[in-house]
């Protein structure tokens, strides 16, 4: 099975394989907050978006990434960005990453709901054993997040990556196994619910 460019839909949040087409929108998120200047992640200033895209194709087209556009269904505008990255088809695993949401939907119902599409996709469609997620140590933000989705911090990897100002990361790494999953995912949906009661 290869990594097809699909669409994943929810009741908040729509994903979509990201293309030139998404541009602009996604431009105007990145400027929500001026992501670009976060030191303990990576999002391409607005300048350097359609490098940002060319660069997600090429990946896909190498069967190791598929990036997707977030579009919050509420405005109909691009929140932001998140990919499947890593890809391991064979030894199924692979990772959630690269993801950014302009402030104004950062800890909403955006967010989770497009974790829960893009988990349910990799555990029931792919077929995954496991879902990798990894960010700086020093990024306090994500790894709560990252917590809040259910995940399972693994350790460290030390001097991991070199981020633009020249900083050698130490990255944490957490995961997601099929059979953390069915509890994963009913707590994602009891979140949700949470967020938008009449919704469900």
């Amino acid at each position: 099975m290869g990594l097809e460019a699909i669409m994943l839909a929810g009741a908040h949040v729509r994903l979509e394989p990201l293309t030139h087409g998404h541009h602009d929108g996604l431009c105007q998120a990145v400027r929500d907050g001026e992501l670009w200047k976060l030191q303990v992640t990576l999002v391409p200033h607005p300048r350097d978006v359609g490098v940002f895209i060319d660069d997600a194709l090429a990946a896909h087209a190498a069967g190791s990434q598929l990036a997707f556009a977030t579009i919050d269904l509420a405005t109909g505008r691009i929140a932001g960005s998140t990919r499947f990255m890593a890809v391991d088809l064979p030894n199924r695993r692979l990772e959630i990453g690269f993801t950014f949401l302009g402030r104004s939907w950062q800890r909403t119902a955006v967010n989770t709901e497009a974790k829960l599409l893009m988990l349910t996709h990799a555990f029931e469609t792919l077929g995954m054993n496991r879902v990798e997620f990894l960010t700086d140590v020093r990024n306090s933000t994500s790894r709560a997040a990252i917590t809040r989705l259910g995940a399972t911090h693994e350790g460290v990897l030390r001097q991991h990556m070199v981020m633009r100002d020249g900083w050698i990361r130490d990255s944490a790494l957490y995961s997601i196994t099929s059979p953390d999953w069915p509890d994963t995912k009913n707590s994602l949906m009891a979140r949700l619910d949470e967020h938008h009661p009449s919704a469900f």
